[in-house]
């Protein structure tokens, strides 16, 4: 499953042209109002020049990038339950209009974030209790916790200074990374970022003095998360994948496919930059640069892997 990310900010903060620019979208891009609109949804790859060098060196007959999954959130009121399943949240900020506040508008959406977890618990709190009144034991125990957890957010306190466990079910957004972008001459110029967009990347690079949009998310949101990137390299396809920093062999294979993380066996690792030199996997193992690991194995940045299963 891709990273998930979602978008959030004031009204006309510059959300959906954001969005447009990191997933080439083409949402209509339009001034705030209270009608309820469904949220943008689209991917955004993750560019990375080792991938383009190991399917070359290999013979790859596709080259499939790792790639975000986005959410761009309409207005600010109603924030849609997908928000949820993000992985980290990137809040645009308005830099560019006359009334410009970016720490203040920052400080706006991390109240709303509050106030929108506040009533997920409240709704979640009516009904604990009455699955509490049944006399389950864990009920009564999950309804006190959901108590103290709305006092909490009641004082203002996001979830992430919340000392102990929440329960899974919870996915609060108040303990999500949240990553302030600033879109106006002090940050990204998302207007220029979306035009550039529609252009060839080599046309793009003309045009921009420093790295692009998507290039400064996607290391805003490895730094936050704490991600690396693996490969999966062969004549048909070569891959990259995203994992978090401590994540295992097994955690890899289950990002490929549920069935192979089912039927893992073992992991042939090499380097990148091994296979890079060598050219090939079994020269690299001629060389014995290709090294056996199993379930436990804690992946690295830049490893490719080969996972050997059986269902």
């Amino acid at each position: 499953m891709p990273l998930r990310v979602g978008i959030v900010g004031l009204p006309n903060s510059g959300k959906t042209t954001l969005f447009n620019a990191l997933t080439h979208a083409g949402a209509q891009v339009s001034a705030y109002t209270e009608v309820t609109q469904k949220p943008n949804v689209g991917m955004a790859v993750i560019a990375d020049d080792r991938l383009e060098r190991l399917s070359q060196v290999v013979g790859s007959k596709k080259v499939t990038p790792a790639a975000i999954r986005v959410v761009d959130v309409p207005g600010r009121a109603e924030i849609p339950g997908e928000l949820r399943q993000a992985d980290a949240l990137l809040a645009v900020l308005d830099g560019f209009s006359e009334e410009a506040n970016p720490e203040g508008d920052l400080e706006t959406l991390r109240l709303e974030l509050i106030v929108a977890d506040r009533e997920h618990v409240d709704r979640r709190l009516d009904r604990v209790r009455k699955e509490a009144k049944s006399g389950d034991r864990a009920k009564r125990q999950e309804a006190e916790l959901t108590e103290r957890l709305l006092a909490h957010l009641d004082e203002g306190h996001p979830l992430s200074e919340w000392d102990g466990e929440l329960p899974a079910e919870l996915e609060p957004l108040t303990t999500k990374p949240l990553i302030p972008l600033e879109n106006g001459p002090g940050g990204i110029d998302c207007a220029l970022e979306m035009e550039l967009s529609e252009l060839s990347p080599e046309e793009a690079a003309e045009f921009r003095s420093g790295a692009s949009a998507l290039d400064d998310v996607v290391v805003r949101l490895k730094e936050a998360l704490g991600l690396i990137t693996f490969f999966t390299i062969g004549d048909t396809e070569a891959r990259s994948w995203t994992l978090q920093h401590g994540q295992t062999a097994l955690d890899a294979a289950e990002s490929i496919h549920s069935d192979i993380a089912r039927g893992f066996i073992r992991c042939e690792v090499i380097r990148w930059g091994d296979l890079l030199e060598c050219g090939s996997h079994a020269e690299a193992a001629r060389r014995g640069l290709q090294r056996l690991e199993g379930k436990a194995y804690v992946v690295e940045d830049g490893d490719v892997l080969n996972v050997r299963f059986n269902v």
